[in-house]
C-alpha cells in the first residue's frame, strides 16, 4: 500500500532495488515489526526518500490500517484491478495521475467512460466528488460495490459467502446457466454452482442494494478469475476437459466515507449535458470491439433476465452498442467535447489506427482528437511507449499511449 501511495509497484521496486518480486512479496507478508533495516533502505531508494521519512510514513500508514481494522472492514480477495479487461489502464495510471496532478486542479472528477473503475480508484484521494459512468450493467454494479456509500452488514456478507462455498449441487436454480455455459466457459460442475449462487443472490430478501452488489461483484470477479477464455467472452478455448476451479471469493470494497459518489449507467454523450465538474477523464472505445459483446457473459450474470442466446459464444441479442466503435466516432467525440461542462479535459489514446487487424484499427485519429480538443481550449500532448493488446493479427511497432490535457476556455 505504501508503494501504491507513491505511484509505484512491486515491479518498480524490483527494478530499482534489485530484489526479486517474489522476495518482495514474501517480505510484505511479514509483520512490520520483523522487517530489517535493509528493507526500509530498499523502499527508501525506490521512492527516493530518506530512511527516517520512510519509517515514519509507513508507521503512520500502519496505524491508519489498524484503526480501520478496528472499525471492521470487509477484506476479500479481489481488488478492483483484479479482472481481465481490454484497455485496462492500471499499469499506466501512475504516469497518467502524475500528469493530471501537475496540469489540472479542482475538487470534482468525472470518469466519463469508467470501464474497470481503475482511474477513479487511483484518483480517489485527490477529489471530493466523483461522477462515474459506464453503459455496461456489470460495471455499474461493480462501481456501487467498490465505491458506494450505503452502509453494509459485514458479518452478514461473510456469512453468506461461507454458505456459498458450501454449495455442492443445484437446489434453487434452474438449468439456464449450466445449459448455456457449462463445458464452454466453465466446467459443468462450476457452471451449476455459479447459477445456484446467482439465483440465491437474486432471491435474498435480507440484503440492501449495496450488499447485493458486493455479492454480485464478488461473483463476477470469481467467475472472471477462472473462466475458460483468453480474457474476454467473445469466444472460449476449445479444450477437451475443463477443470473444476470455481470458488466464491469476496471483493475488497473501497472506503469512500468522506467522498460524494455519483454512479451512472448512461450514454456518455447525453450524460455530459447534465454534469458539471472540474476535471473530465475520457477514455472511450476507439476501435470496432464492442465491450457489451466482449463481456456479454458478465452482463448476463448481472442482469439475470435469462435472454435467448445464440452463436458459438452464446451471446444475447445486441444492446448498448457504442457509436465510438463505428465510422461516425469522430463526430460523436466532437459532440462529447463540445457539451462537456468542465475546467479540464483529460483524454487517453493509443495509436492503433494503423493496425493490420480491422478490429484493432482506431475509428478516431490522433489529429481528429486534437482538432476537437483545440476547439475547447489550450491542449498539451504527452506520450509514452506502451505494449498494446494483441488479438493475433495486430502487428504494431512503436506503439504509444498518448494523454491530451485541455484547459477549457470560457469555462463557466
Amino acid at each position: 500500500m505504501y508503494l501504491k501511495q507513491n505511484n509505484l509497484s512491486f515491479q518498480d521496486m524490483h527494478y530499482i532495488s534489485g530484489i526479486s518480486e517474489t522476495t518482495l512479496r514474501n517480505i510484505n507478508k511479514r509483520e512490520i515489526a520483523k522487517w530489517n533495516i535493509g528493507y526500509y533502505d530498499a523502499i527508501a531508494k525506490t521512492v527516493n526518500k530518506d530512511r527516517i521519512t520512510v519509517i515514519n510514513e509507513i508507521d503512520i500508514l500502519n496505524k491508519d490500517i489498524e484503526d480501520r481494522n478496528n472499525k471492521e472492514i470487509l477484506i476479500g480477495k479481489y481488488d478492483i484491478e483484479n479482472r481481465r479487461y481490454i484497455g485496462n489502464k492500471s499499469k499506466l495510471m501512475p504516469w497518467i495521475k502524475q500528469l493530471v496532478d501537475k496540469h489540472t486542479s479542482g475538487k470534482s472528477f468525472f470518469d466519463v467512460f469508467a470501464g474497470t473503475g481503475i482511474v477513479t480508484e487511483f484518483m480517489l484521494n485527490e477529489y471530493d466528488e466523483f461522477f462515474i459512468n459506464d453503459f455496461l450493467f456489470s460495471n455499474s454494479v461493480i462501481y456501487n460495490a467498490f465505491f458506494g456509500n450505503e452502509n453494509i452488514d459485514i458479518k452478514k456478507i461473510k456469512c453468506i459467502a461461507e454458505e456459498f462455498n458450501k454449495i455442492k449441487e443445484r437446489k434453487y436454480d434452474d438449468c439456464y446457466f449450466s445449459d448455456n455455459f457449462g463445458d464452454k466457459f466453465f466446467s459443468m460442475h462450476d457452471s451449476i454452482i455459479i447459477g445456484e449462487i446467482r439465483t440465491r443472490i437474486e432471491n435474498a430478501l435480507t440484503i440492501n442494494k449495496r450488499e447485493k452488489d458486493i455479492l454480485l461483484a464478488s461473483l463476477l470477479y470469481s467467475c472472471d478469475k477462472i473462466a475458460n477464455t483468453v480474457g474476454h467472452y467473445d469466444a472460449y478455448r476449445k479444450i477437451k476437459k475443463i477443470d473444476d476451479r470455481f470458488r466464491f471469493n469476496l471483493i475488497n470494497p473501497i472506503d469512500t466515507e468522506d467522498k460524494k459518489i455519483n454512479i451512472y449507467q448512461n450514454d456518455a454523450n447525453e450524460l455530459v449535458k447534465h454534469i458539471k465538474a472540474d476535471v473530465a477523464f475520457i477514455d472511450p472505445p476507439y476501435n470496432s470491439r464492442q465491450y457489451s459483446r466482449f463481456y456479454h457473459l458478465l452482463e448476463t450474470i448481472t442482469k439475470w433476465n435469462k435472454p435467448k442466446l445464440s452463436g458459438v459464444a452464446m451471446k444475447p441479442p445486441a444492446e448498448n452498442i457504442s457509436s465510438y466503435c463505428k465510422t461516425n466516432a469522430p463526430k460523436m467525440f466532437d459532440d462529447l467535447i463540445h457539451n462537456l461542462n468542465v475546467k479540464y479535459i483529460v483524454v487517453t489514446y493509443n495509436n492503433t489506427y494503423t493496425s493490420k487487424s480491422k478490429s484493432s484499427r482506431n475509428k478516431i485519429t490522433h489529429d481528429q482528437i486534437l482538432s476537437s480538443l483545440n476547439k475547447a481550449g489550450k491542449t498539451m500532448v504527452f506520450e509514452k511507449p506502451f505494449k498494446f493488446f494483441n488479438a493475433g493479427k495486430t502487428d504494431l511497432k512503436n506503439h504509444k499511449e498518448f494523454v491530451f490535457i485541455t484547459e477549457v476556455k470560457n469555462h463557466e
